[in-house]
């Protein structure tokens, strides 16, 4: 079509063809008339000059990275570099890095399909790692896709969707640490998982300078991009969808019913979310009628904006017992896995019954952007609740676990929940959380607000047997914060416990703001670099829900009660 418009056809195609032709030949003939014009002495220099812009482009594009190297020489490659925007070259190495991620994704396929070459565990974690890369993909494409659309109002979705994608590399790292001696499969492919991992910080160090730029708009807070919280639940939370959390189960109408008895449409929860339409922009409901639910769920990406509600705490069931004992990744370990973003649930309790003595065992674990959770119970010993990735909202719910048994690395925040340490194993010790953000630039972090910490039934009677903390830090940059908590005696006074001699104690971010309770004197608490108690209001409202979650943008939308700030 292109061509034939350009060039016309029969007899009017060949006249303009012979009318170009004696032109450019009578502009030839003038040109051979004028006198010779001397070339610029310094013509040869002009490919230097290039070179040098492109150089000094890159230099300060990569100006704060943590790897300069890679990122000049990622940059380098850009044509015309110093000519482009800042979003420009952004989008340029995000879509550099998804090179990387389906050059990781082939080279883990391949050997996926090696027969013999990989143990059961091994294949798991490997079948892991391919789903991570699926959502690292799609992670990538939307922050191209905001960039290009318009930085400046979506620069948090971006630095969130990127801050995702690196902790989906260490993820799929993590889920080889049962392998045997020398690492399995995980040698192989941790260097290209690193080299992605180290791209995607790049280029968040490079949104970070798109953030300095909004001058004009006012400072998000520590935790960029979560958003302000209103009437108790971020904004994100729309106000359709908040009425749809806090209404009575007889006042909400679903689309499917889930039964054990056979009287609605599907007798498991599972059967009920694959009937669920795809990738759907309006609120799908779903009601589980009140039973034991022993099922393994699986929210999947394609499954958005779903609502999952029961007829309460303990009344609507959904148990299972994966751990890694038994052979389960810790990812893959979960009752019930959340990927689909808008998720929303209200009224049911989710449970990993494997014990104390299977280690890491799941209940919850959800990388779902903008999801929300509104009176429910997740119950588990070890690793019971994995706030994974993205945007993340609990409003008055209740977590049982001991070790580590709020961990991850999500923008999350609980507010006015029960968070209780259940009796472990002997020798062991409770910690509440164990927060895994790799990256300085990661929006991610947990904050723990207005909530009740305290030993569960099993644990009252013997907690003087066993050492409680707040927290420690399972990755170099964790980000955990207790605001206006009720702390009760069972916390240790030094409050935070360490990973592994000085690992993180200084890079870590770990603060108490206006807790109350016998567990909330800070006189004795540890004298790490990154401890702090917070004392300005200003600080501490960095993790509100208003400043982490950009609550204000999404809760209004969920129905879940939420409070944006301090207040």
């Amino acid at each position: 079509m292109t061509s034939m418009s350009t060039l016309g056809s029969g007899s009017r195609g060949r006249n303009k063809l012979l009318l170009s032709c004696i032109l450019f030949s009578s502009l030839f003939l003038l040109l051979l008339t004028l006198p010779a014009v001397p070339k610029p002495v310094a013509h040869h220099d002009q490919p230097h000059v290039h070179s040098r812009l492109q150089a000094a482009a890159a230099a300060d594009h990569c100006g704060g990275s943590l790897y300069p190297d890679l990122c000049v020489s990622t940059l380098s490659t850009i044509p015309d570099l110093h000519a482009k925007s800042l979003p420009e070259v952004i989008c340029a190495s995000v879509n550099t890095t998804a090179a990387a991620v389906r050059n990781a994704a082939k080279n883990c396929t391949n050997f996926l399909h090696r027969r013999g070459y990989l143990d059961p565990r091994q294949r798991l974690a490997v079948t892991d790692c391919l789903d991570l890369f699926s959502q690292t993909l799609d992670e990538l494409g939307a922050a191209s896709a905001a960039l290009a659309a318009d930085p400046a109002a979506h620069v948090d979705d971006v630095q969130t969707v990127l801050s995702a994608a690196i902790t989906n590399q260490y993820t799929c790292l993590d889920g080889f640490a049962y392998v045997g001696r020398g690492g399995g499969y995980r040698p192989v492919i941790e260097r290209r998982l690193y080299h992605v991992s180290h791209l995607v910080s790049n280029s968040l160090a490079m949104v970070k300078r798109i953030r300095r730029r909004r001058a004009s708009r006012p400072r998000r807070g520590a935790l960029e991009g979560y958003g302000k919280v209103s009437e108790g639940f971020p904004a994100w939370v729309s106000a359709k969808d908040r009425k749809l959390l806090q209404a009575p189960t007889n006042a909400t109408i679903p689309d499917l019913v889930v039964a054990k008895d056979g009287s609605g449409n599907c007798t498991t929860i599972s059967d009920a979310v694959a009937a669920a339409p795809n990738n759907t922009d309006t609120r799908f409901v779903i009601y589980v009628k009140a039973g034991a639910y022993f099922e393994n769920v699986e929210v999947g990406k394609s499954k958005t904006n779903l609502l999952l509600f029961g007829d309460g705490i303990g009344k609507t069931v959904v148990k299972a017992s994966r751990s890694v004992v038994d052979g389960w990744t810790t990812f893959r370990s979960a009752t019930v896995a959340v990927v689909g973003d808008g998720f929303l649930m209200r009224d049911i309790t989710i449970e990993n019954a494997a014990g104390p003595s299977k280690h890491q065992a799941v209940a919850l674990r959800v990388g779902a952007d903008l999801s929300a959770f509104y009176r429910c119970s997740f119950v588990g010993y070890q690793d019971t609740l994995y706030v994974h990735s993205l945007r993340q909202f609990y409003r008055e719910c209740n977590v049982y676990g001991t070790v580590d048994f709020i961990f991850g690395n999500a923008a999350v925040v609980l507010q006015n929940c029960n968070l209780y340490a259940r009796k472990p194993l002997p020798n062991q010790q409770n910690i509440f959380t164990a927060q895994g953000r790799e990256d300085p630039n990661q929006n991610t972090g947990i904050s723990i607000q207005r909530c009740k910490v305290a030993a569960a039934a099993d644990l009252i009677p013997v907690q003087a047997n066993f050492s409680t903390y707040l927290g420690r830090p399972w990755k170099e940059y964790s980000r955990t914060v207790f605001m206006q908590s009720y702390l009760d005696s069972l916390i240790s006074p030094a409050g935070w416990l360490e990973w592994n001699g000085s690992f993180a104690l200084s890079t870590l971010y770990y603060g108490e703001y206006m807790n109350r309770g016998p567990g909330s004197n800070t006189s004795s608490r540890v004298a790490w670099p990154g401890f702090r108690v917070i004392g300005d209001a200003a600080e501490a409202s960095n993790f509100t829900t208003a400043a982490f979650v950009q609550g204000d943008q999404w809760l209004g939308s969920t129905s879940v009660p939420f409070s944006l700030g301090l207040d």
